[in-house]
């Protein structure tokens, strides 16, 4: 997936990284990480972050780039996901299921559960869950398949507005 935003007039934004921030809604970490990684564009070339808006100018940023989660042990698990697409995973946690690894959950949290799962499918991604829920609590976890998909959602979450 590629955010793409196209510069119609200067008088809201005057450089890439107000575009991203403003715009996009961008914190400065993904920002950074976006950089150093070489995923942000000006006009299809990669540019630098107080780079100089024209009106006219096309701003694109790839999200979706590969990520490991080497520290979540893939493990097996009878998944119930609710729903599935590009950027979400919506998946039903049962009882007595940490939903991340910890000492004493090491290899049997739903997160173990979603690594072996995206492995299954090839998806190289880190795991990102988007709401926790207790041990002992059942429901439904989010989970964002791109770090900008996790921050979008958190934000709504936090100010109780969703689309």
């Amino acid at each position: 997936m590629k955010l793409k935003y196209i510069v119609a007039s200067l008088s809201n934004y005057t450089n890439v990284r107000q575009v991203l921030k403003n715009e996009f809604n961008m914190s400065n970490r993904l920002i950074t990480k976006l950089k150093q990684n070489k995923f942000i564009y000006l006009n299809n070339a990669e540019t630098y972050l107080d780079k100089s808006l024209s009106i006219g100018d096309i701003i694109k940023c790839k999200i979706d780039f590969e990520e490991s989660s080497e520290n979540i042990i893939p493990i097996q698990m009878d998944l119930k996901i609710i729903y599935e697409d590009d950027y979400l995973l919506v998946a039903d946690k049962p009882y007595n299921t940490a939903v991340h690894p910890s000492i004493l959950h090491y290899t049997n949290s739903l997160s173990n559960g979603i690594q072996y799962y995206f492995n299954t499918i090839g998806l190289n991604r880190k795991i990102r869950p988007v709401n926790r829920l207790d041990r002992d609590t059942t429901g439904i976890v989010l989970f964002a398949k791109n770090e900008y998909i996790q921050e979008c959602l958190i934000k709504q979450m936090q100010s109780r507005y969703f689309l």
